[in-house]
């Protein structure tokens, strides 16, 4: 092995100009191969974390109140009770927040728009201000009541800012209309899709324009270390909370807005309690990312492809320049395997080189890109959930892929090399 890793090293540093352009198209392939596997990393963590700032926790217990079988509130009475149940029962919960929801109209002196309310407490949820970036107001004054914060486009349509009064309106659970008056504290940057809808106001306004007590709440909200576990964490959830006596709707993998028809059609009243996901309450963005996914595949195939025919033909014209050289070795006794196992080798060595070096300027790479906080146009951010580009790279993406690129790489050098090896040494010596 010695003596192959110093043939190898010495026939790279014999044809420079060849080693160094092929060296520099794997480096290449592996620097486009890393920043994309990034870029999906960093998409789906950053529409994950801002889903699960302002819609969705990792796992949500939910549910509806039906005053009559052909009502359906998204309440939970009493929570207090469940609350202490999934703490208890979640082993792997890093926090837990609860939310009131509700439905409503913000009216403005010059506009209007509906939105879904969420009722937050601000000072219990630390991960709202690292999401949520202001360009007007201050994040802590949501702690006051009957304080609302608009992302920038919702602010635009109503013609408000900071400091200006609206009012909020909605029809109560028991079908009474009822108004609440809000100051506007803090306008945020737009967050894509989810900034559209989703309206942020005080948990205590939203209890005050529904009429419910301290008692009541929307939603449960659960996080915990993996949220790729949600699913199972969920399954065991329903089955602690029914095993504490509650009724349990039947599990649905839809967002809990759209569960209103169905609930209403159901012959029940009283409290029924919901367990969800994250990936049934952002079911778009599932789909997404799934389409991401199936697109990087086929570029990182088309990757493949390339750098093998590139290494397929290089290895050719090595051959065909070698063929004296091969035919010399074999004249003096080094057998078929042997030569085979000079050329694997050699490429093996340019394949990690090369490998290496575009890992470590493609880490470097990505760090320079989310140091400079790159924007991204207004389309993109819908999907992004993020007014800038985020790459999530770490060592084991890059040695994942360097790894893979090194190894086809090698593969790739088997057939010219399995070809060189059946060259008589007479006729290769006599090749002109």
């Amino acid at each position: 092995m010695p003596t192959l890793l110093r043939l190898a090293v010495r026939n790279l540093l014999q044809h420079k100009r060849r080693t160094m352009l092929l060296g520099a198209a794997i480096a290449t392939v592996t620097v486009l191969l890393i920043l994309l596997l990034s870029l999906l990393t960093g998409m789906r963590a950053t529409m994950l974390r801002t889903a699960t700032t302002l819609m969705t926790g990792h796992v949500n217990v939910a549910g509806f109140y039906k005053i009559t079988s052909g009502s359906a509130a998204p309440l939970v009475t009493k929570y207090p009770a469940l609350l202490d149940v999934v703490k208890k029962s979640t082993p792997t919960l890093t926090q837990v927040t609860t939310r009131v929801r509700g439905f409503g109209k913000i009216i403005a002196d010059e506009a209007s728009i509906h939105g879904v309310l969420s009722g937050i407490l601000i000072n219990e949820e630390p991960a709202f201000r690292e999401v949520v970036e202001l360009t007007q107001g201050k994040i802590d004054q949501m702690a006051e009541p009957h304080a609302l914060m608009l992302f920038e486009q919702q602010a635009k349509r109503l013609g408000v800012k900071v400091g200006d009064s609206v009012t909020l309106s909605a029809s109560t659970f028991r079908g009474v209309n009822n108004t609440v008056d809000l100051h506007v504290v803090a306008v945020a940057k737009d967050l894509g899709f989810l900034s559209s809808f989703n309206v942020f106001v005080h948990a205590d306004s939203i209890r005050e324009l529904y009429e419910l007590d301290k008692n009541a709440t929307g939603v449960i909200q659960v996080m915990i270390k993996n949220p790729d576990e949600a699913e199972k964490v969920a399954a065991e959830l329903r089955k602690a909370i029914g095993d504490a006596g509650y009724r349990m709707m039947d599990p649905l993998a839809q967002p809990f807005f759209r569960k209103f028809e169905p609930v209403k059609r159901e012959d029940w009243t009283g409290q029924k309690i919901d367990v969800t996901t994250w990936s049934d309450e952002a079911a778009f963005m599932r789909y997404t990312l799934d389409t991401v996914q199936v697109l990087t595949l086929v570029v990182v195939t088309v990757l493949v492809i390339i750098i093998i025919v590139g290494v397929m033909n290089t290895l050719w014209m090595a051959i065909r320049e070698r063929t004296k050289e091969i035919g010399t070795l074999r004249a003096i006794g080094m057998g078929k395997g042997y030569v085979l196992a000079m050329f694997v080798t050699e490429m093996a060595v340019l394949a990690f080189s090369a490998t290496g070096l575009g890992a470590l300027l493609a880490l470097a790479l990505a760090a320079a890109i989310n140091a400079a906080h790159v924007g991204v146009s207004a389309s993109f951010a819908v999907f992004l959930m993020s007014p800038t580009l985020v790459l999530a790279t770490d060592f084991v993406i890059a040695l994942r892929s360097l790894l893979a690129i090194a190894v086809v790489t090698t593969l790739g050098a088997l057939f010219p090399a399995w070809r060189a090896t059946k060259l008589q040494p007479v006729t290769a010596m006599h090749a002109s």
